[in-house]
C-alpha cells in the first residue's frame, strides 16, 4: 500500500472535522495516510490521530500564523513525505495543494466527490455534469466536505518539524475575522438568506436559528451584491462557495441558476419564499410559501423545542 499525505484543515487553532473525512478519502484511494498539521504551536497535534493514520507530523512555523501561499507551500513541501496529497476543497487548501503540486511536478484534481480505485469524480460546468478521471502516480487531490464519513479518532505517533527559522514569513499583516461560526464550505447544516430578507439587519434571525442547530449562515449573490454588510465569504453559488450539506435551508432566495450551482447537491433542501412560483421550489424537498417574518419565528421555536 502506497503512502499518502493528508494536510489537516486547521481553523482557529483547532483541527477541523473535515480532516477526519480526508482520512476516509485517503483510505478509499487505497493508501496509507500520514497526516501533516500546519501550526504555530505543536500541542495542537496532541490526541489528533485518526484510525488508519500511520503517523502525525506537526509542522511548526511562524508562517502559519496567517495564510501566505508561498511560505506555506515551501514549509509543507519540505516537511511532508512523498505520496498522493489530500486536502479539503476550501479556497485556501485548493490554492495550497496546487502550489505544492507545482513544486513536485504532479497532477491536480480539485473538488472530488467520489473515489473508486484510482478513478476520481468531480463536478464540472457549475455542477451540471460530472467528470471522472483516472490517476496514476502521485497527485494532489482536494475533497469536498460532507461527502466521505469521518474516520474515528485513534492514538498515533506524533513528530514535530520546526520550520520557524527556515521559512520566510508573510510580510503583510492580515486581520483575521473573529467569527466563531463554521465556514459554509464545511458545514453540515446551512441556513442562507437572500434579498428577500429585506435588510442585512434581518440576518440576525437566521443567526438565531443557526445557533440552535449548529449551522453556518450563508447568503445568495443578490444579498451580497445588494448589501455591503453581507460579506462575499458567506456567498453560496457559482461565483461563491459550492456546498454539500445534509440540510440546506434557503430563506428569501428565488433560486437563480447561479445560486443553484453552488447548493443543488445538498442532501435535503428546504425553501421558504413568499413567491409560490419561485424557481427554488422546483429543487426543494420541502417548500413553505410564506414570508420570512411568518416562518422563521415558528421554525426557531419548533427547533428549540426539538433540541431541548
Amino acid at each position: 500500500m502506497s503512502d499518502s499525505v493528508i494536510i489537516a484543515e486547521v481553523s482557529k487553532g483547532a483541527i477541523s472535522p473535515v480532516t477526519a473525512e480526508l482520512v476516509s478519502a485517503a483510505k478509499a484511494y487505497g493508501t496509507n495516510p500520514v497526516m501533516v498539521i500546519p501550526c504555530t504551536d505543536a500541542s495542537i497535534a496532541d490526541g489528533s490521530g485518526y484510525d488508519g493514520v500511520s503517523r502525525v507530523i506537526a509542522v511548526k512555523g511562524d508562517c502559519f500564523a496567517n495564510y501566505d501561499a508561498a511560505s506555506w507551500a515551501s514549509a509543507l513541501d519540505a516537511a511532508a513525505p512523498s505520496g498522493v496529497i489530500f486536502a479539503a476543497a476550501t479556497p485556501q487548501s485548493k490554492d495550497l495543494i496546487a502550489r505544492i503540486a507545482a513544486k513536485r511536478g504532479v497532477s491536480v484534481v480539485q473538488d472530488v466527490v467520489s473515489i473508486e480505485g484510482n478513478n476520481l469524480t468531480s463536478p464540472i460546468y457549475s455542477g451540471k455534469a460530472m467528470q471522472t478521471v483516472a490517476v496514476s502516480g502521485d497527485a494532489a487531490i482536494s475533497v469536498r466536505a460532507n461527502v466521505f464519513p469521518g474516520a474515528a479518532t485513534a492514538a498515533c505517533e506524533v513528530s514535530v518539524v520546526d520550520q520557524s527559522g527556515d521559512v520566510a514569513t508573510a510580510v503583510q499583516e492580515i486581520i483575521a475575522r473573529a467569527s466563531t461560526r463554521l465556514d459554509v464550505s464545511e458545514a453540515n447544516i446551512i441556513i442562507s438568506g437572500g434579498r428577500g430578507m429585506g435588510s442585512p439587519d434581518n440576518f440576525v434571525h437566521l443567526e438565531k436559528i443557526a445557533d440552535v442547530i449548529g449551522a453556518a449562515v450563508g447568503a445568495s449573490r443578490a444579498a451580497v451584491d445588494t448589501w455591503d454588510d453581507i460579506p462575499h465569504s458567506m456567498q453560496v453559488g457559482q461565483t461563491g462557495k459550492t456546498v454539500n450539506p445534509n440540510l440546506y435551508i434557503a430563506v428569501g432566495i428565488s433560486g437563480a441558476i447561479q445560486h443553484l450551482a453552488g447548493m443543488r447537491s445538498s442532501k435535503y433542501i428546504v425553501a421558504i419564499n413568499k413567491d409560490a412560483d419561485a424557481p427554488i421550489f422546483a429543487h426543494a424537498d420541502y417548500g413553505i410559501v410564506a414570508t420570512w417574518e411568518e416562518a422563521l419565528p415558528v421554525l426557531e421555536s419548533s427547533l428549540s423545542s426539538m433540541m431541548a
